[in-house]
């Protein structure tokens, strides 16, 4: 597997017991968290490999996407994959987040993008091409779509992003899993990875964080337009090249 991505969710747990330096409450809170999962017992190691496991489903269809195109076209639509696992942490907010008891059955039946597949792909229509071909395959079910490319977040923030159910074929059983896929053009991924380490900066003053915010919008919006430039660069040098829309 490429490279782990962050996760969109990294505020605080709880508030800090005041009593305790700060690094002391951190200790304090992993380990109550670690211990309300049960992240040390076989149940909760199971469900991270199921995890696992899916995810490397996910990305190996990517990939042979990606190769059917470079022999059928010379045209390689894929820039990289990046995979994860959400920590313990972020299962822990997301639970307490929707009120259920901490549990594996409620972690799995709740939760939809503990496992996720991030697609870095060259050009917006390389996106939706993918995402078609991928989702036509017959043992891929889709649960949910969220297409932040025509529907940006305020923010700025663009990604496509399909949850979908993969099975896993294990020795003596076959079990569905959530995953979540996101695809981005090179420019999303740019801008969104250095969003989150500005966003999560902390004691910023309210003003700043405003226009830090505005700051991140335009340069969102300058962003699409690249990808859009780009885009109608390749569509002209196709129609030169009598190539059509496959590369």
């Amino acid at each position: 597997m490429n490279s782990s991505f962050n996760n969109d969710d990294n505020t605080a747990l709880m508030p800090s017991p005041a009593a305790l330096p700060a690094s002391e409450a951190s200790l304090k809170r992993t380990d109550e968290i670690i211990r309300l999962l049960q992240v040390n017992t076989m149940p909760y190691r199971r469900m991270i490999r199921y995890y696992r496991c899916a995810i490397m489903e996910i990305e190996t269809k990517f990939r042979v996407l990606d190769e059917e195109q470079s022999l059928n076209f010379d045209y390689n639509p894929i820039e990289t994959i990046k995979t994860r696992i959400k920590s313990p942490e972020s299962i822990y907010r997301k639970i307490r987040k929707k009120g259920l008891p901490i549990s594996i059955e409620n972690v799995e039946n709740s939760i939809s993008d503990i496992a996720g597949v991030r697609v870095i792909c060259s050009f917006v229509d390389d996106i939706y091409r993918l995402a078609d071909s991928f989702l036509k395959q017959d043992d891929i079910t889709l649960i949910a779509v969220k297409d932040y490319i025509q529907n940006p977040k305020p923010s700025g923030y663009r990604s496509l992003h399909l949850i979908v159910s993969v099975p896993i074929f294990l020795q003596n059983e076959k079990r569905n899993m959530k995953v979540e896929v996101q695809l981005r053009t090179i420019a999303m991924d740019f801008w969104a990875s250095l969003e989150h380490k500005i966003r999560y900066k902390k004691n910023l003053p309210e003003e700043e964080t405003a226009l830090l915010a505005a700051d991140l919008f335009v340069c969102a919006e300058q962003s699409a337009a690249l990808d859009l430039k780009m885009q109608d660069v390749k569509n002209r040098l196709q129609a030169i090249l009598g190539t059509g829309g496959d590369g």
